[in-house]
């Protein structure tokens, strides 16, 4: 089977499992109120708009996690992925089409996600939103589209490797709450390469640490291009 109907079987599965659209509607819901929520208490010496615009996103990454960890997790029950294995024999194609699928609405609902963050930031913080230039907030709508995709897709591979998404959630969101928040500050150290740290860079206005922007994405990238390989691995050399 080619390319183009496997991803099309795969976002059929994808816009009918009322779970996860309802994942991607959490996504934009939690991650507007949130944001919104904390530029009504915007204060301090440490004061970042773009922060303070952007600042759901480190909640509302745990429905994009869950998303793309529900999408591949789905495949363990019941058999059935041994029905699509049946329907696409070549494993490679198959977990590509489902990463390509997990991917392109999170991206989409991301990118408006960011878009609608930028407009309710900015009316809340009012006056404080002044010194926002729009470069700025164009990085951050864009980076917030991509940030949530590579979230995504690092949940879908670590899914497809343990093959379980009970397993995936309780390894992710523990440690983006916890631990990343106990070692977030401490700038110079591991904590500057861990995916949601290095990938949340691009929502400063201004950063101390070594990673810029788009380099804290590219590591977070390279973080999810780590674990779909993984799964990808998983998939060709485990039964089905």
């Amino acid at each position: 089977m080619a390319f183009t109907p496997v991803l099309h079987s795969e976002w059929i599965k994808i816009r009918t499992l009322r779970s996860l659209v309802g994942g991607l509607c959490a996504v934009l819901l939690v991650t507007a109120a949130i944001s919104a929520l904390a530029g009504v208490d915007s204060d301090g010496a440490d004061f970042d708009a773009l922060s303070s615009v952007f600042f759901g996103v480190s909640f509302g990454q745990i429905a994009a996690i869950a998303f793309g960890s529900t999408a591949v997790s789905s495949e363990f029950q019941g058999g059935a992925l041994r029905v699509s294995l049946a329907a696409v024999p070549h494993r490679g194609r198959w977990f590509a089409a489902k990463a390509v699928a997990v991917a392109a609405p999170v991206l989409a609902v991301g990118l408006v996600t960011g878009g609608v963050c930028l407009a309710v930031g900015r009316a809340v913080l009012g006056a404080k939103a002044d010194g926002l230039t729009w470069s700025e907030g164009l990085r951050g709508v864009v980076g917030c589209g991509v940030y949530l995709t590579l979230m995504a897709l690092l949940a879908a591979g670590l899914t497809a490797l343990l093959r379980s998404g009970v397993a995936t959630l309780s390894i992710l969101i523990p440690f983006l709450l916890i631990v990343s928040f106990v070692i977030g500050d401490l700038s110079g150290t591991v904590a500057d390469v861990l995916p949601d740290r290095a990938g949340q860079v691009v929502f400063d206005e201004t950063w101390d640490g070594p990673l810029g922007p788009w380099a804290g994405l590219g590591v977070t990238a390279l973080w999810s291009a780590a674990a779909l390989l993984a799964g990808a691995w998983s998939v060709r050399r485990r039964d089905a």
